[in-house]
């Protein structure tokens, strides 16, 4: 329980990754805020499963590319959990295309996505930190393709390249406020969203074939999300830590 009494946000929490997130940080002894676009059943589920581990949790609806739904995103989690200690920043937008037929108008929807939404929440939270005083924990779920310029993702990889520092450079501004800002750069994990992008079979068969013999799950992302908003990782920020099963090593040949 090494996160017990702490107050927590996740966004994009319904499913995924962001609800790998939301349920480790609950069994590690969070109070968790739920933050999706809509109220679906899938949010609802998340919800249930926090407070079924003895956690209160709440459901916040609110669409993070959008600075006025962020602010009110923000000021509901303060009003339903008292504070916000930890926030995971997990809103992401991607299409896959070639360059040369890339659609203009998804270009920037993809960026707005991953990038803006990040910022707005991130600065609408850090306020609330540095005002309440005692330090906080911002994580912001990255991926590989930060490192990696995988073809047909020209969007998703320059905001994801973007994300990282603009992380980072939050990270040595908030250092005063001894708030840790930290990146999870996840390697290809099973998700709903990987399942519609590739299919079923696909990622079947694929997954034995990485380096650690399966794709990751949320809960990966979500236990290294736990330590890096515990008393653990009390001294490291500004950091991108690579969850991937040896995903960017496979060139070494691992």
């Amino acid at each position: 329980m090494k996160l017990a009494g702490k107050k927590a946000l996740v966004t994009g929490a319904a499913r995924g990754i962001g609800r790998g997130c939301a349920l480790e940080l609950a069994r590690a002894g969070a109070d968790v805020a739920v933050n999706d676009r809509e109220r679906t059943p899938q949010a609802e589920a998340t919800v249930a499963e926090i407070r079924a581990l003895g956690r209160s949790a709440a459901l916040i609806d609110g669409d993070v590319f959008a600075r006025p739904s962020c602010e009110n995103t923000v000021a509901r989690a303060v009003a339903e959990l008292g504070r916000i200690d930890i926030f995971i920043s997990n809103p992401a937008f991607s299409r896959r295309a070639p360059l040369l037929d890339y659609d203009p108008e998804t270009f920037e929807r993809v960026l707005h996505g991953t990038l803006f939404g990040g910022f707005h929440m991130a600065q609408l939270v850090a306020r609330h930190m540095v005002e309440r005083g005692g330090g906080g924990k911002i994580v912001f779920i990255s991926s590989v393709h930060a490192r990696i310029p995988y073809v047909q993702s020209v969007a998703y990889n320059a905001g994801k390249s973007g994300l990282n520092h603009m992380a980072f450079t939050i990270a040595a501004e908030l250092l005063p406020h001894r708030i840790n800002v930290n990146v999870i750069e996840p390697g290809w994990i099973d998700t709903p969203g990987e399942h519609a992008t590739f299919g079923d079979d696909a990622i079947r068969k694929e997954g034995p074939k990485l380096p650690w013999g399966r794709l990751g799950t949320p809960q990966d992302i979500g236990k290294a999300a736990a330590f890096l908003c515990s008393a653990d990782a009390d001294y490291i920020t500004g950091a991108a830590l690579l969850v991937d099963g040896g995903f960017c090593l496979r060139a070494a040949g691992g």
